[in-house]
């Protein structure tokens, strides 16, 4: 998909003025909150663990009843997770291709067909007739993109933006909205904003607008619908 940062630029930011940076506290409180994003974001995707569930996995505590592939997605999480703090902290974070790769790699390892590497062929998204687009054209999909999120001003609106251009564009296999929420994750912790966790009570909606979305070409519905949604989410962490 093509990402038009004028467009997007116009629409109106002023209910986020709320929201001071402070990455200090936004980034403990991420850390404090990974639990919950892992849980969320696997949830998210269908798998069955509950909560009590991954805190005890991520324990390290053998946890019966379910497949391993659950296990797996759940650990492959923590492990993306642990990646993208580490970034964070080491202030290695970039919006490009190889931190990109890197996180992928953590996300879909022994998950997806290949991981860390965008894909070789064409996939389906379920729920839809959009097609991405061909593996051939996803490098300069990626470049092309990605110089047009640089130039959105808002960073809020910078991180929701690559969240919905990572999650169409479907850059891999499998594990392509974790992925995709790892990096908008990163944008905003980096920029000194709270995350951003869609949580698994809101699953229906959401899938609903993200349908909506792979459907037509106007971006500006989706990412109004996730601002309003941040600011729910985070507005009790203004001081």
């Amino acid at each position: 998909m093509k990402i038009n940062s004028e467009y997007i630029n116009n629409i109106d930011t002023t209910n986020l003025n709320i929201f001071v940076p402070n990455k200090n506290l936004s980034f403990s409180l991420a850390k404090k909150d990974k639990i919950d994003f892992i849980y969320n974001t696997s949830a998210l995707e269908g798998n069955a663990m509950t909560f009590p569930e991954v805190q005890t996995l991520l324990e390290g505590i053998t946890v019966g009843g379910h497949k391993l592939s659950d296990e797996q997605q759940i650990l492959n999480q923590n492990r993306s997770v642990n990646l993208l703090f580490e970034l964070i902290e080491k202030s290695e974070f970039r919006i490009d291709k190889f931190t990109l790769l890197r996180l992928h790699g953590k996300v879909a390892e022994e998950e997806a067909i290949t991981w860390g590497e965008f894909r070789t062929s064409g996939v389906n998204i379920g729920g839809t007739d959009y097609l991405p687009p061909k593996a051939d054209e996803l490098s300069g999909i990626f470049e092309d993109g990605v110089k047009e999120i640089n130039k959105i001003v808002h960073p809020i609106i910078r991180a929701i933006t690559y969240f919905l251009f990572g999650a169409k564009s479907q850059f891999f296999f499998d594990g392509n909205k974790r992925t995709s929420r790892l990096m908008m994750n990163g944008i905003l912790l980096e920029s000194g904003y709270p995350i951003l966790n869609i949580k698994a009570k809101d699953k229906l909606e959401f899938n609903k607008v993200m349908i909506e979305f792979y459907d037509n070409d106007d971006i500006k519905k989706a990412i109004e619908y996730l601002v309003n949604y941040y600011i729910k989410q985070n507005t009790h962490l203004v001081a």
